[in-house]
């Protein structure tokens, strides 16, 4: 209420004048006798008056106006004096309300907005911290929310402790509480030198729990060693989780190095059983040496999860990238076709690097033949020694390695069933992350496609180091009418693919080589090792080309002569046939004479002896049930039957038979000749060539298969390999008719 503005707060107006009835508007009235008037007062006083007796006196009623005020009530606030008026906007308002509508409506939306706003921050989704069990005073923020455990109740409080090392007090109404509540706290205050925390309740509808661990600056792996017996902080990504009678154990990496993690809460109990591989931890623990290697006793592990996360696995993929690119190092020999596959040969060998340093095991397929184990055996070499140096568990060339021969020159169904079940197994019992699949000396062919496709559905990563015929190019690059580079079929199923087929070359160049190559590439220090391996592999294959002849060379500046070569790689072939699906690590060192050198000679010398003897065995049989007939175009066509005139389950099997009796059939006619010898049974067909064929007739395997398959639909046909070497299978009740086929395929090629 306020004064009226009109009135003056008076409540009423003045609204005329008249004429003062009293002094008849003259403002005076007549003397009077001041005797009378006077009466009883003293006569000092009287005799003032008595000097003007006869004077007139100004009205009493008028003041000596001659007029008077006329009033009436003040219309504007009804004559109270008094109006209420809004106190917002000073509007006059009807009502004993304080505000007017248009400013209630103003304040009850200010106030609504006000009410939605704290629901808002109250309804947020705060951080509530947990400590974790190194924390103390010095790691805690004022005006936090911290979640604990009340411990003791008092009239004035209640006490909550956060950890063993830390507890404060939350003034509050105790009544409302009881000893083991969980309750989420405000820091009010950090008192230091007292030693003391103030709290107060907080009241949050929603909030997530972020566990805050002990404030140590970050070390580096690679920085451990000179850390012995201290507390650190490690940052890294999971590579695999092992659960062992005792801690467990979770093996991480950053940007400089592993290393091992020992948890443990009880024995044979899964430690954070939340965290899994690929995830981004934070671990406090003092570092200590198990089994000679270097390992954290942890006491603080913690997740990383959203910014935390996306930052560290940023800052360790970028490194690991540039610790994996290989060095450049020169190739073992020149050659154009090597140069042509660098950038692949680097690429495979990057992405192998990676996979050490990513902590998967590397999985090598490879051909159970010389060619092939020469390719798996230099892998191996320039592998096992970066994965003990990367990964801190004692038997990780075990864990972290595998090299497993295939009888077929192709993936089988077979062996990625196999690989594919130990994979998963791996993953669900130890831990371990998917492998990288290394193939080499097959991958390449439509034969593969099945079993790559079958991988592929696991996401596994595969390398493919090959030298079969891959197919015609889908897309290719030219460069002055040379092939640079092109992509086949089994390339939209592999990550890399290395054959010189892709870059205008022939499968003179062997996987064992190309292989040999890449491992040098990946681990340098390995060249003088198994610098003789790629001869070995090419002898074995029966390859011929400029870059053979330099292998030869490189490998007798290391003492092996070429005679001596072929017979490593014919005692490798013997003894891979009675391996059959082992690697025979140790045997093959041996007789490759990369390890063991002691024992190498003798070990050639007693294979040998016996490879010659059962050979012979089996060359005195088929040889006599040899048809050999010679046709009109020139080539001198041989066909057997090994299912009936060769020694059954021995070796030679009939595919080396069939190669032994062409070998024995050029050496009679000559290296010069076109020869086709075709060794069959009921079901399959080994098909062996001069490289004369190919270069007179344009005889390749791979094209003769495709064309029966195309004549004879219902043979279900299948098979190929080199162009001078190779195989066939039919259904059995066909067989006579393919092969019919198969020599009027031979026999009525003309000379290009």
């Amino acid at each position: 209420m306020i004064d009226c503005p009109k009135c003056k707060g008076k409540g009423s107006i003045i609204v005329d004048y008249k004429e003062c009835e009293n002094c008849g508007g003259t403002g005076y009235v007549d003397s009077f006798d001041v005797g009378s008037h006077f009466k009883g007062v003293n006569s000092n006083a009287r005799a003032k008056f008595d000097l003007g007796a006869d004077q007139d006196i100004p009205c009493e009623i008028c003041n000596g106006k001659g007029q008077i005020k006329v009033f009436e009530d003040c219309d504007y606030c009804n004559g109270k004096g008094r109006v209420n008026v809004c106190r917002r906007c000073g509007k006059r308002i009807n009502t004993k309300y304080d505000h007017c509508k248009d400013c209630y409506d103003k304040i009850k939306e200010e106030k609504m907005n006000k009410e939605n706003e704290a629901q808002k921050r109250l309804n947020e989704e705060k951080e509530v911290y947990v400590l974790d069990p190194l924390c103390e005073m010095s790691d805690m923020d004022k005006d936090c929310l911290y979640k604990g455990k009340i411990t003791r109740v008092e009239k004035y409080g209640a006490f909550v402790t956060l950890n063993n090392n830390v507890w404060g007090l939350m003034r509050c109404n105790t009544s409302n509480y009881k000893v083991g509540d969980e309750v989420i706290t405000r820091i009010t205050s950090i008192k230091s030198r007292e030693r003391k925390i103030d709290m107060a309740p907080a009241k949050v509808n929603n909030y997530k729990i972020k566990k805050l661990t002990k404030s140590i600056n970050r070390t580096l792996i690679e920085e451990l060693e000179n850390k012995m017996g201290k507390l650190v902080r490690i940052d890294g990504e999971v590579l695999q989780v092992q659960q062992t009678s005792g801690p467990t154990i979770f093996t991480i990496t950053d940007e400089t190095g592993v290393t091992a993690v020992a948890a443990f809460d009880e024995a044979g109990v899964r430690a954070y059983p939340d965290v899994d591989v690929g995830d981004v931890i934070e671990v406090i623990g003092d570092v200590n040496q198990h089994d000679g290697k270097t390992q954290i006793e942890n006491q603080s592990l913690t997740k990383l999860e959203g910014s935390e996360e996306e930052k560290l696995k940023a800052l360790i993929d970028e490194a690991l990238n540039k610790r994996a690119e290989p060095e450049d190092v020169d190739f073992l020999v020149k050659s154009d076709v090597l140069n042509r596959l660098k950038p692949k040969m680097r690429e495979a060998a990057q992405k192998i690097r990676r996979a050490i340093l990513d902590g998967r095991s590397i999985l090598v397929r490879h051909h159970a033949d010389a060619d092939g184990i020469c390719a798996g055996v230099a892998m191996e070499k320039a592998l096992i020694p970066l994965i003990e140096e990367v990964n801190p568990n004692n038997d990780a060339q075990y864990y972290y390695f595998k090299r497993s021969p295939s009888k077929a020159p192709f993936y089988e169904l077979e062996d990625v069933v196999k690989d594919l079940s130990f994979a998963l197994e791996d993953q669900e019992r130890h831990g371990q992350k998917l492998p990288l699949i290394v193939l080499l000396d097959n991958g390449s062919t439509e034969e593969d496609i099945t079993a790559l496709m079958q991988a592929k559905i696991y996401d596994i990563e595969i390398v493919v180091i090959d030298h079969h015929f891959p197919g015609e190019l889908i897309t290719k690059e030219e460069k002055d009418g040379e092939i640079i580079g092109g992509t086949v079929e089994v390339d939209e199923y592999v990550d890399t693919h290395v054959n010189p087929y892709l870059v205008g070359g022939d499968s003179q160049l062997t996987a064992g080589a190309l292989a040999t190559e890449v491992a040098h590439i990946i681990n340098p220090d390995v060249k003088d090792l198994i610098i003789h391996l790629p001869a070995i592999a090419a002898l074995g294959d029966h390859a011929e080309s400029g870059e053979v002849y330099q292998y030869i060379e490189l490998a007798e500046k290391k003492g092996f002569n070429k005679e001596g070569l072929a017979i490593i790689a014919e005692c490798v072939d013997f003894e891979a046939y009675f391996l059959r699906f082992m690697n025979g690590r140790g045997i093959m060192d041996t007789i490759l004479a990369v390890d063991n050198i002691d024992k190498h000679e003798k070990m050639v010398n007693a294979l040998y002896k016996e490879y010659q003897k059962r050979v012979n065995t089996q060359l005195k049989a088929a040889l006599p049930n040899i048809e050999q007939m010679q046709f009109d175009n020139g080539i001198y066509f041989n066909i057997m039957d090994v299912e009936k005139y060769a020694h059954k389950f021995t070796f030679p099997a009939p595919g080396k038979t069939c190669g032994f009796v062409h070998d024995k059939i050029v050496k009679e006619i000559g290296e010069d000749k076109p020869i086709v010898t075709l060794g069959h049974g009921p079901d399959f067909g080994v098909i062996r060539a001069t490289d004369a064929v190919n270069e007179q007739f344009g005889f390749s395997v791979n094209t003769i298969v495709d064309n029966l398959a195309e004549r004879i639909p219902s043979a279900g046909i299948d098979g190929g390999g080199h162009e001078c070497a190779g195989s066939i299978k039919y259904v059995e009740g066909l067989g006579e008719e393919v092969l019919s086929e198969f020599t009027n395929e031979v026999k009525s090629m003309n000379k290009l």
